[in-house]
């Protein structure tokens, strides 16, 4: 039997989302904002929101009245994120390395660094041409990654999550270019271990997955507020491109 891919099984797990249940709401608000000023988004523009998880950036966007489709590798991140389906709103299981059955879309959105997680680096190329596929001529990407640089230069190799009476291990290593996260814990007596890896993904890299499927890079952002890149100080690598 072939070991399913670390996100498949991490990704639809509760403890996923009990170990990130701290994320802030009032941040993910304020980029979405930010965003959708900056891109002068029209209240009919058409949206997919790639790799949506539970649909908390779906549902943001939603309300402000754009049409927004979610989807997602989880499952149970999908069925709970259908629970705020609205006429305006809609959610589908689907692998962002596949073509999408949706098209004609004015902007795609990839936020909280939902890329990367292949081992073959190529496979990241897939997406970005499946996005362009499912775009409108002139349409906009917006992919938010973190910055590499940084993240590699402060890596805190260990430390415990408390939530609840859960105690989450956490160890983190450098690994054929991919921050590898080990994840151990025990519950109900039961003792677990998950395994995270994210490619260390540059602004070249994104640069040429572009470049090949289609699309121009318009700018480069360094955090929510949207300020300017900087290679060493900013703690997001968010890029806005065209499709040509």
């Amino acid at each position: 039997m072939i070991k399913a891919e670390w996100y498949v099984d991490w990704f639809n797990s509760p403890y996923y989302h009990l170990l990130y249940n701290n994320r802030n709401e009032d941040e993910a608000n304020l980029f979405i904002d930010n965003l959708c000023n900056k891109l002068e988004l029209k209240t009919n523009t058409k949206i997919w929101d790639l790799a949506c998880g539970k649909g908390r950036h779906a549902i943001a966007l939603s309300k402000k009245g754009y049409h927004v489709i979610g989807s997602d590798l989880s499952e149970n991140s999908i069925l709970e994120a259908k629970k705020s389906s609205t006429k305006n709103l809609d959610f589908f299981l689907h692998d962002m390395r596949l073509p999408f059955s949706i098209k004609n879309f004015d902007a795609v959105f990839n936020l909280f660094t939902s890329l990367g997680y292949f081992k073959d680096i190529n496979e990241n190329f897939f997406v970005f041409k499946n996005v362009s596929d499912a775009l409108n001529p002139n349409g906009i990407f917006v992919v938010d990654f973190f910055n590499a640089k940084k993240v590699t230069s402060s890596l805190n190799k260990k430390k415990i999550e408390q939530r609840g009476p859960i105690s989450f291990g956490i160890e983190k290593k450098i690994l054929n270019n991919a921050i590898v996260k080990h994840i151990e814990f025990s519950d109900n007596k039961q003792h677990f271990y998950f395994e995270e890896s994210v490619s260390l993904l540059n602004l070249n890299d994104f640069e040429c997955f572009a470049k090949q499927s289609g699309f121009k890079l318009l700018s480069t952002f360094g955090n929510y507020h949207l300020e300017p890149f900087d290679e060493i100080n900013s703690d997001r690598l968010i890029l806005i491109f065209k499709k040509i």
